[in-house]
């Protein structure tokens, strides 16, 4: 099957690419490469490069599926540009899915985000458990980032028909290893801050709650969608999670597991300003289980010693280059594109 993904140079897309080549698919990136073509390396990928708000429905020509992971993607970085988030996770989207209807695309697969569980009516402060959300769970999204989620699940489903059936992934925050790391996800961010640091540091005694699942398992999903009965995933949503974690358990997971290297990282946990936008929230992934007969299972154990075996634990300086952090990276390329475009070259 020949796979377009949408934001495919990304850091789950990365992965999704070399699992869709691992079931025999082809995948086709799509992606404006912000970051560039060096985190495909070794994989066998046909590369587009384009934007999304400009997308040329001629792309579509020979494709079978779609897997739509591009856009903005968290909190800081679409609080940063909410325009341009807008733009990228709603309007561009809703072209999309109306394109991939128009050309007889039957299969696509949405990255949505489980962040859009977290209300104004859902508890900040950790003095209470939040309530289990299933898909059946009304939602009020609160942020630029879940605001535009929620307009692209409404866009789908309104799309929905016998002749198009899309499914939409609530995907909870993603971790792990991918050849496009990042450190600004939380067990990312503590694994960094452990070795750079040897601190870490917890907002609000990370007593929040928040769904988890490591990269290789939402990949897994999206692989799983091209497979399965069309009639299980036509207009459905499905919570994407491997464990519900406090943030405090998190870091005590990677204390735990950075004590164990070789010299040992003394982590001490130390508190830390409170962010103006806090989530706290849990959701349950019975409903995938059930329907598609997969539950996500590499746990942030398993996926922190994965880690310590990629990441240079003998090079603390490289923790520090903006290309493991959206915004950072986002914020430089804005500032070196308003001073160099009146140039041919950067040399």
């Amino acid at each position: 099957m020949r796979v377009l993904v949408t934001g495919g140079a990304g850091y789950i897309g990365v992965v999704l690419c070399r699992q869709l080549i691992e079931a025999g698919h082809e995948p086709v990136v799509y992606d404006r490469l912000f970051w560039g073509r060096k985190p495909l390396a070794g994989l066998d990928v046909e590369i587009v490069s384009g934007d999304l708000r400009a997308f040329d429905v001629a792309t579509l020509d020979g494709i079978d599926a779609v897997c739509h992971l591009s856009g903005l993607s968290n909190d800081p970085t679409a609080e940063y540009n909410t325009e341009a988030n807008w733009q990228m996770n709603a309007v561009a989207t809703e072209r999309l899915v109306v394109a991939c209807k128009a050309r007889g695309i039957e299969r696509f697969t949405f990255a949505s985000s489980a962040s859009i569980y977290d209300s104004e009516g859902t508890t900040h402060d950790g003095s209470r458990s939040p309530a289990m959300c299933d898909e059946t769970t009304v939602v009020a999204p609160r942020g630029a980032y879940s605001l535009s989620k929620k307009y692209a699940e409404d866009v789908i489903l309104r799309e929905t028909n016998d002749r198009f059936a899309p499914v939409i992934f609530r995907q909870g925050t993603v971790f792990g290893y991918s050849p496009r790391m990042r450190f600004d996800l939380v067990v990312n961010t503590f694994i960094k801050d452990a070795i750079v640091r040897r601190r870490l540091f917890l907002h609000g005694g990370g007593w929040m709650w928040r769904p988890l699942v490591d990269v290789e398992d939402v990949a897994a999903v999206h692989v799983l969608a091209l497979s399965s009965p069309l009639e299980k995933l036509r207009g459905q949503i499905f919570n994407v999670l491997e464990e519900n974690y406090q943030v405090r358990q998190l870091a005590m997971l990677v204390a735990g597991s950075l004590s164990l290297v070789d010299p040992p990282i003394r982590v001490e946990l130390e508190g830390a300003p409170q962010p103006t936008l806090v989530r706290n929230y849990r959701m349950s992934n019975a409903k995938l289980s059930a329907a598609l007969g997969f539950t996500p299972s590499r746990t942030v154990l398993e996926s922190i010693e994965h880690m310590l075996t990629k990441v240079p634990l003998d090079r603390t300086d490289d923790f520090g280059d903006p290309k493991y952090y959206n915004i950072r990276w986002m914020s430089l390329l804005e500032e070196s594109h308003v001073e160099q475009r009146a140039y041919a070259s950067i040399y």
